[in-house]
């Protein structure tokens, strides 16, 4: 089963689906999905419904492996299930769509113009009920805002760190440095953040791969070294605020790299949409993101 996801990740047409919302990011998601806080009194009321559309965004037809080669999953959706099968399972199985796992606890605050990843306590136990589970992945995100060649330095060490105690159980890491869109200089971190990645793949045991999920560059093509680098299975792009349009513009600019989007994947769907109209709003949706993974 891990080779033919490997196979389904490293060749397969298409994006990764984002739907790792956390705690902190909850209430902007429904908020856009037409789910006010007035609706939920309660935390688990809150997860309850962003689960809800999470079930109803993976059952549609268009949500196969077709043209979403994974999706990325918080942890408490990982416990939960999907028409009636542990949600890792259903979107393998059902839907040939590769399962990974949002692992980090949020971010520290800002020291060197970065935001590095909190402590994760019971991180190698949760990797390995992860494996159990079936999760194929992990994903792991921290923040440049600011041209810091010791931020940078000190965020890209962080991430492979982690990356590789995520191999160490046999789980394929993202690392995700995600540069701020709205900093100043970014074209220039961008760079900087390059050269960093590069420097650190050898730290990568020869025969192993991570993957990379960065933001949209500024100049096109800037991560093709990374895209070819044989330890890098694939180098996503998040949206990082972008509207869904821009994003798969600047996307299709890019060589071989497919998005990871989470917003612009969710963009006008809502809780008050009949089935027709929301899979229909999906489908386009998922066909203008998949146009602009396979442009390059």
């Amino acid at each position: 089963m891990h080779q033919d996801m490997a196979a389904q990740v490293r060749g397969g047409n298409g994006f990764i689906a984002a739907l790792d919302q956390s705690g902190g990011s909850t209430p902007k998601a429904l908020r856009l999905y037409g789910v006010s806080e007035d609706a939920y009194s309660n935390d688990a009321e809150m997860f309850d419904m962003i689960h809800a559309m999470r079930a109803r965004i993976v059952a549609a037809p268009a949500f196969t492996g077709a043209k979403v080669v994974g999706a990325i999953l918080f942890e408490m959706t990982m416990d939960r299930d999907f028409g009636g099968q542990s949600a890792a399972e259903y979107l393998w199985a059902e839907r040939r769509v590769v399962p990974f796992l949002k692992i980090d606890k949020g971010l520290e605050a800002e020291i060197n113009g970065v935001q590095l990843l909190k402590p994760m306590p019971g991180l190698d136990a949760l990797l390995a009920r992860a494996k159990d589970k079936g999760i194929f992945g992990t994903k792991e995100r921290s923040v440049i805002n600011a041209v810091s060649e010791a931020g940078i330095e000190a965020i890209v060490t962080q991430q492979f760190d982690v990356g590789l105690r995520v191999l160490e159980h046999g789980l394929m890491p993202i690392l995700e440095p995600e540069i701020n869109i709205n900093m100043t200089g970014k074209a220039a971190a961008e760079k900087m953040l390059c050269d960093a990645i590069l420097r650190h793949l050898a730290r990568i045991p020869e025969g192993q791969e991570i993957m990379l999920k960065l933001t949209l560059p500024e100049d096109a093509n800037i991560y093709q070294p990374l895209v070819d680098h044989p330890k890098v299975m694939r180098v996503v792009a998040l949206s990082g605020g972008y509207s869904r349009e821009e994003a798969n513009a600047r996307l299709a600019q890019n060589n071989g790299v497919i998005a990871s989007f989470s917003r612009a994947l969710t963009e006008g769907l809502t809780a008050q949409q009949s089935d027709a109209e929301f899979n229909e709003m999906l489908s386009t949706t998922i066909e203008d993101i998949f146009a602009a993974s396979v442009a390059g």
